[in-house]
């Protein structure tokens, strides 16, 4: 029996790479690095040109530059403050500059009269002389003009980690680890683009000889982030559409006459074109794949409904799938206003159910007796079982955790599939995050659907905006008061939802009844205040983003939103797309602080625009992916280089060489493929169950 191989010295632990030890393994680990091969990955985070040598007469202010001379003076006092201060004078023979530190008298250990050095930062005039704050400085040799290497890495570091240190380390794992390195960007691939091999993209990230490296360097890797990603996803839709097979449900004109009866309105054209593409895709015996995309109120969830009554009308079962209890139950009660006139069997399953009416619940969907099923990740518990499903529709699936679909297949058979969202994706995230789905986006709001009034309100005319508020509760609407936090925490003037609570019951609008919400409060809880609330038998509901997505109140037309500028623009627009939602025009009022220009550049934009597909693109720009769902955990923490806006060249590249790459070798059997087929399975293997390539 042949011995396993013996573990790659990548993968050893940090601790053993010269300069770390058992003393500095912890600060590493502070910032995700376990192994060497994380160390290599552990990229700076900019760098600093230290390339401008200048003698101390040509000195310009506030730029970075490089002087060389000796040490001619060197003094350390204790300020009026306390603070330790060091200074430290170079002279290159003509002028002086004078270095000072703060807190920072080590650095006299490291230098001596005489000795020549290399000061790098932005010098100011001071008094009669030039100065440098806290320079980098270098020990110069005789014979040596300036610094090894002008391009000097800046890492993200924690505290205790110092920058020297940490680039004494990652030049040591460069030197002696960078070319053990597999590299599994197909040969064919990198000639193509003309990319540098592994081993001088991590030298050049680490330590560029020029800028324009270091930026060709992290292209290289941006690419094979994406490359690597769209392998694996071209790989899971191929397999879904090749291997799996599901129920063929095709519509006639019957079935189709059948079910738009049932709407109260009639479908938009969108929606219609929507419907027909759906359609098509269940009509197949391949399990349609679709992300179907919907600005806030353009009517996403009739949408979804046709479709399950589609799979209904073939005697399959459907089932929706929402991310809270909260948006279950609205679900819930929109399908049972559109199917109060059908037999359409339906039950709702969610984690609050007693435990009793779960196994009825959970034995009737067993048996077949229950057509359409809404729920939470209740679905997904090891307990549930379908007895012919045909569909399932996710609602906001990002904020399950985007690649969890292998959990869904657990349902039962092969089912068709259909992910839908109210938060608008610009097209890389699609690309990316949805990439083995096809896409649908509907853009065209129902007739008399009213666009929401949104105005930035100066906090010196709060009363003000009140007052009108007060005028409109009086005449019978209703009011959400957002806040971004539960309850007030120390260090922050930000307003919390109990302490708004507090505030406005104690205001002239405590004469109004008020209820709070928040993600604390048991689920039950929660729905009785939203039903309260729904019911009118609240006017205001102060409350956190548990009101995001979903919740349907057509008479609350009036929201203020507490420190708007703590908001991203997708959850904004998400947010003020809770009013508006019957015949009269919404107001959405922003109290917001302009904590820097972009912020103000943000708010305005907001207040501008309406358009749910334009703003989500500003918000990708300004507050990348992570922030752009509100979550880490849409599972691509493998894009360490990649950038979504400025790398969709790359994106689109990566994405035509996967799929042309997957054509030619399906199962990236090919000697020449194994590396790369490897790394596919290691990165995406189990989050888009991959289990055919194994």
């Amino acid at each position: 029996m042949p011995s396993p191989p013996a573990p790659s010295p990548l993968d050893q632990s940090a601790q053993f790479v010269k300069g770390v030890g058992p003393a500095r393994l912890p600060l590493l680990q502070k910032l995700g690095v376990e192994t060497v091969r994380d160390l290599l990955y552990y990229f700076p985070r900019s760098y600093a040109d230290l390339s401008d040598q200048r003698t101390i007469a040509e000195l310009q202010p506030g730029m970075l530059q490089t002087v060389v001379g000796e040490v001619v003076e060197m003094e350390g006092r204790t300020t009026a403050s306390g603070k330790q201060l060091l200074s430290i004078v170079i002279s290159d023979g003509q002028d002086v500059i004078e270095g000072v530190w703060f807190n920072q008298t080590f650095m006299a250990r490291q230098l001596a009269y005489g000795m020549r050095v290399a000061f790098s930062g932005k010098p100011n005039w001071y008094r009669d002389h030039w100065q440098m704050s806290a320079p980098r400085v270098r020990p110069l040799r005789d014979d040596e003009a300036t610094s090894e290497n002008p391009i000097v890495p800046i890492y993200p570091l924690t505290q205790g980690l110092h920058a020297e240190a940490m680039r004494r380390i990652q030049r040591h794992v460069v030197e002696t680890y960078a070319e053990q390195v597999e590299d599994c960007l197909p040969l064919t691939v990198r000639s193509r683009h003309d990319w540098p091999d592994l081993t001088t993209a991590l030298r050049d990230m680490h330590m560029p000889p020029a800028p324009s490296r270091a930026e060709a360097a992290r292209r290289r890797l941006a690419f094979e982030e994406f490359f690597i990603l769209h392998v694996a996803l071209t790989i899971a839709r191929r397999d879904q559409q090749q291997v799996l097979a599901a129920p063929a449900l095709a519509t006639t004109e019957i079935i189709d006459a059948h079910i738009r009866q049932l709407f109260p309105f009639t479908l938009t054209r969108d929606q219609s074109r929507a419907i027909a593409q759906i359609c098509k895709d269940m009509a197949s015996e391949r399990p349609m794949r679709r992300l179907l995309q919907a600005d806030v109120g353009a009517g996403k969830t009739a949408v979804a409904l046709y479709a399950m009554l589609l799979a209904v009308a073939h005697r399959h079962q459907a089932v929706l799938m929402a991310p809270t209890e909260v948006l279950a139950r609205q679900h819930w009660r929109t399908v049972n206003e559109y199917l109060a006139q059908s037999r359409v069997r339906r039950s709702l399953l969610t984690g609050s159910l007693p435990p009793r009416q779960r196994r009825q619940t959970l034995g009737e969907i067993r048996m077949g007796q229950v057509d359409l099923v809404i729920g939470t990740q209740a679905l997904i518990q090891n307990d549930v079982e379908f007895s012919r499903l045909g569909l399932v529709v996710i609602d906001e699936q990002h904020r399950f955790g985007v690649l969890q679909r292998g959990k869904v297949r657990q349902l039962g058979p092969e089912p068709h599939y259909l992910v839908m969202t109210a938060t608008p994706i610009p097209r890389s995230i699609a690309l990316t995050v949805f990439g083995d789905l096809d896409s649908t986006v509907i853009r065209e709001l129902p007739p008399g659907r009213q666009p929401v009034v949104t105005k930035w309100v100066a906090e010196e005319k709060r009363a003000n905006a009140y007052l009108h508020l007060h005028k409109e509760l009086k005449r019978g609407q209703q009011l959400f008061v957002i806040c971004p936090l539960v309850e007030e925490s120390e260090g922050h003037d930000t307003k919390a939802a109990e302490q708004m609570y507090a505030e406005l019951q104690a205001s002239h609008l405590g004469a109004f009844r008020i209820g709070l919400l928040h993600g604390r409060l048991d689920d039950g809880v929660k729905v009785d205040v939203m039903n309260r609330f729904r019911e009118r038998q609240l006017d205001i509901l102060v409350a956190t983003t548990v009101v995001e997505v979903g919740v349907d109140v057509p008479n609350a037309t009036l929201m203020v939103i507490e420190h708007a500028e703590r908001f991203g623009l997708s959850q904004l627009h998400q947010l003020r797309g809770r009013v508006s939602r019957g015949p009269v025009r919404g107001l959405c009022l922003l109290f917001a602080q302009a904590t820097s220009p972009e912020t103000a550049e943000r708010l305005r934009l907001f207040v501008k625009t309406t358009n749910g597909f334009e703003l989500a693109e500003h918000d990708l720009r300004l507050r990348g992916m992570g922030e752009f769902f509100g979550t880490r955990q849409h599972g691509f923490g493998s894009l360490r280089v990649a950038h979504l806006v400025k790398d969709q060249d790359l994106l689109s590249q990566a994405q035509a060489d996967a799929r042309e790459l997957v054509q030619g070798d399906p199962g990236l059997r090919l000697p020449e493929h194994a590396l790369l087929r490897a790394q596919v399975l290691r990165q995406y293997g189990d989050k888009l169950n991959l289990a055919a390539m194994g």
